[in-house]
C-alpha cells in the first residue's frame, strides 16, 4: 500500500468516479458497513430508493479499483471498508473541492466552522 499523500488540490482517482461512487466512499470513510447499511445511508441522502442492481455493481467496481475492501461477515453478509487508497481518493476530492471553494478568509472561516460543528 502507498503512504497517504498530502492534500494537493487535485482530485486524483476520484475524478474518474461517478458521484454515486464518491458518495459510497464518503459513507465508508465514517466506518466499515455491510451492503444494506450503505444502501440505507444512500437512500437517506438521495431521498429515494437505491436498488441492489445499482449499489452492488458500484461496490464491486470500487473493490476492483482497490478503493474498498470486501470481507465476509457471515455466509450471507459482506462488509465493505475503505482502503488506504480509498481514503486518499476521498481526501483528494475534498482537497480539490475545498481549493475551489476557499477563495477568501471568510470562506475559509465558514469551512472551519463547518468542520468544528461536527
Amino acid at each position: 500500500m502507498s503512504e497517504a499523500q498530502p492534500i494537493t488540490g487535485t482530485p486524483g482517482i476520484a475524478r474518474e468516479l461517478t458521484a454515486f461512487q464518491q458518495n459510497i466512499l464518503v459513507i465508508l470513510a465514517e466506518e466499515a458497513r455491510y451492503g444494506l447499511a450503505i444502501k440505507r445511508e444512500l437512500e437517506e441522502y438521495y431521498g429515494t430508493e437505491v436498488n441492489h442492481g445499482r449499489l452492488y455493481p458500484n461496490l464491486d467496481d470500487l473493490v476492483e479499483m482497490g478503493l474498498v475492501e470486501k470481507s465476509e461477515l457471515d455466509k450471507r453478509t459482506n462488509q465493505y471498508a475503505l482502503t488506504e487508497e480509498g481514503k486518499e481518493a476521498v481526501l483528494g476530492q475534498l482537497g480539490w473541492v475545498f481549493s475551489k471553494y476557499v477563495t477568501s478568509e471568510e470562506r475559509a472561516g465558514e469551512l472551519h466552522d463547518l468542520v468544528d460543528s461536527k
